[in-house]
Order: C-alpha cells, then structure tokens, then sequence
C-alpha cells in the first residue's frame, strides 16, 4: 500500500534543450506534455504554444529536432516531432518523477508533478542533483482531489472550452437533443458558423490525442 503521494515542482535552467532554448529566443510559452522514449533511442515530444511563424521556423532548423508536424487552430499551434537531444527532465522521469504538467518560458522549464513516497523524492533529487540549473521549488502532501482545467489537459483553447461546456449545460448532447445549434450560439453571442466552427474543432482536437 502506498502510504505517502508528494507533490513537487522543479525550475530548470540552463539546460540545452531545444524547447527551452526557442522559448529563449521567441519570447513564447511552451506547453508540453512529458516526453515518451521510443524503442529506436528518440523521443517524441508533443506540444502547444501560440502561434508563431518564428518558433516554427527555428525548431525546423535545429538538428536535434526531426519529423516536425504542426498543426494550428484558434490561433495555437500544436507540435509534435522526435528529439534524440537527453534532455534533463528524461533523467528526472527516468528517477521516480510523474510528470502533471510542463512549460517551457524564457529559456526554462517548470515542471508539476508527483512522487510515491519519500524514497523516490530522494531518487529523483539524486538524479536532479546531478544536473546543473534543476532545483526543487516546493514539495507538499498530494490532497485527495486536485483539478485541473480541462483546455490545460485537453490543449483545447478557452473559446473552445467555452463551447462545449456552453452545449452540454444546454443539452445539445443529449439524445433527442434539448437545444439547437442556434440556441447555443445565441448564449455565447456569437454566430450559428462560428460555434459550429469551434465545436468541429474541439472535437478533432479531442479525438486526435484520444486515438493517436
């Protein structure tokens, strides 16, 4: 049984990770989710950020990037592309450390997430201890419930948010339907094309990361 769930949060600096480095460069967010390691050595990184031509461009000419895709809706773009770059939040992840959430900001990172127990806080703080610029900022008790925004988890944007929370409080979910399109339209004060245009991608960007 576990007895005791941590959670911590890490600053990172100068590290030379090609995320942070571009953030440094741009001046934009990165919102990333934890990296996965692939059996050919690679890593596949998923992420989102404002859109910006800049950033894009400077990931699709560093070398430690390939594959890059990029996809944009309401004004971000989300990314996905391989890295063989070690970057030092793998060190971490690789020690004990359940990755919530991660962003990339004027060339650092901080890093949310979780621990099993005191025995894996000391693994993970030996792995950090070991890498220059990672520091331990806070580390608190997990409480019994904790939430978070769905647009956070999902990369939905807020108008998108917005629209489904406003269509399912409506009831046009609901099987017979309780309010059409227009009706929903009409709460969020904007036009019949546009929530149908949020509403359509919501549900790709939902599905994509469901079956992907």
């Amino acid at each position: 049984m576990i007895e005791e769930c941590l959670t911590v949060e890490f600053r990172v600096r100068n590290d030379d990770c090609p995320l942070a480095e571009a953030t440094e460069s741009t001046g934009v967010q990165i919102d990333a989710r934890p990296p996965q390691r692939r059996s050919d050595g690679y890593d596949l990184l998923q992420f989102s950020a404002p859109t910006s031509d800049r950033l894009t461009r400077l990931l699709d000419d560093d070398d430690r990037i390939s594959h890059l895709h990029v996809s944009r809706t309401d004004g971000r773009s989300r990314y996905r592309c391989l890295s063989k770059h070690p970057c030092v939040i793998r060190r971490l992840i690789d020690g004990g450390l359940i990755v919530e959430t991660l962003q990339y900001r004027d060339g650092a990172a901080t890093i949310f997430g979780a621990v099993v127990g005191r025995d894996v806080l000391k693994g993970v703080m030996e792995a950090a201890g070991e890498t220059v610029g990672v520091r331990l900022e806070r580390v608190s008790p997990l409480e019994a419930e904790t939430t978070e925004s769905p647009a956070r988890r999902w990369e939905l944007t807020p108008a998108q948010e917005e629209c489904l929370r406003a269509a399912l409080e409506a009831g046009y979910f609901r099987i017979p339907r309780e309010a059409s399109s227009e009706d929903v339209a009409a709460a969020l004060g904007i036009s019949k094309s546009a929530f149908l245009e949020r509403l359509r991608r919501a549900e790709a960007t939902l599905f994509e990361q469901m079956f992907s």
